[in-house]
């Protein structure tokens, strides 16, 4: 297990090669199935290791690879900071076959598959223990069955990501009032572009690694994001202001292409998936408790912390959802699932 940089021009070319030669050669197929399994895994967070996600799940899943005696047999090679691309480009490349493992959230998938928007709406989750609780009561599997019908990739495991999603920004922002005519960042996700855009901001799409230079430059006013990402990725050194919003509990979907899965020998793609699965409950329990530490981080570094109207703000997204469930029936019954979890 290692974690490398890498130059993804390469990359990209030998893995198309290989790719190719594998197609055309079953005997080499045969002889790839025998010997160790090299999985590349993607995260667009830094490499770190206690407030990035990307990296905790890693290091989790080579521990219950080890614990399944697996560690001989699969070899993941973990890509952080965006290495092999912006993850719209990564998400596609997993969808190709070319990358084998992504950590991300839900959100990027719904450029590929649109329902998986579903998650991203804002205000519908009121915490990550009731996200879990939804998903075991079935109201990820039609998402999950969606993404592989549309997109070839599997999601092998959710976990949380650092916290919830919250406005960091160079002003206070306690109302819509004060968030109106700010420009912040937000996934290139229309979901939760839309999410921002009704809570007041002027929202702004823009690739996760060009976010540091754009509020450097008064691009950007501020950013949405979880406070351990906010820390990890520094952007504290250019906002002050974080305020508790809360609008999205978006879940950390492990993504695994469909190509690898299939070509995987049975045994093996058992206990790699049960140590996928049991890393992710690591994460999730990880997760709950960092948030809190990387808050306290942030108000060390200088941050003020502002406990906002948040019913003022739901009250303006709560639209969305009945707009989304219109607009995309299929979406109801997930819809109802969560809603008949909350408390």
């Amino acid at each position: 297990m290692k974690i490398v940089p890498v130059n993804r021009r390469v990359f990209l070319q030998t893995s198309a090669v290989s790719a190719a030669g594998l197609m055309l050669s079953p005997a080499i197929i045969g002889q790839a199935r025998a010997a160790t399994l090299k999985l590349k895994c993607s995260s667009s967070l830094p490499n770190d290791p206690k407030y990035a996600n990307g990296r905790v799940y890693y290091d989790n899943l080579v521990k219950n690879l080890k614990a399944n005696g697996l560690s001989e047999q699969v070899d993941v090679t973990f890509f952080p900071d965006n290495q092999l691309g912006q993850e719209i480009d990564v998400i596609n490349s997993v969808k190709l076959g070319v990358i084998d493992l992504m950590v991300s959230g839900s959100s990027i998938s719904a450029n590929l598959v649109p329902l998986v928007g579903t998650f991203d709406l804002g205000y519908l989750f009121s915490s990550f223990p009731q996200q879990t609780k939804a998903f075991d009561t079935g109201a990820a599997k039609p998402i999950e069955d969606a993404l592989l019908k549309g997109a070839n990739i599997r999601i092998i495991a959710w976990a949380y990501n650092f916290g919830a999603r919250s406005v960091l920004a160079k002003k206070p922002v306690k109302t819509p009032e004060d968030l109106a005519g700010l420009k912040i960042r937000t996934l290139p996700n229309p979901i939760i572009t839309e999410c921002l855009r009704l809570m007041g901001a002027a929202a702004t799409p823009l690739a996760f690694g060009e976010i540091y230079t754009a509020l450097q430059a008064g691009v950007l006013d501020g950013l949405e994001h979880d406070p351990p990402t906010i820390l990890a990725s520094k952007f504290y050194e250019t906002s002050k202001h974080y305020a508790l919003t809360q609008h999205i509990f978006s879940p950390l979907a492990i993504y695994f292409s469909d190509v690898t899965f299939n070509r995987m020998d049975p045994k093996l793609r058992e206990g790699f998936l049960d140590a996928a699965k049991k890393a992710a409950a690591d994460s999730r329990t990880y997760g709950l408790a960092v948030e809190k530490e990387a808050l306290a981080a942030l108000i060390e570094k200088g941050v003020t912390v502002v406990e906002c109207d948040k019913e003022a703000f739901r009250k303006r997204v709560l639209p969305q959802t009945d707009n989304f469930i219109k607009a995309r029936p299929e979406a109801k019954p997930v819809v109802d699932m969560i809603r008949a979890t909350q408390a």
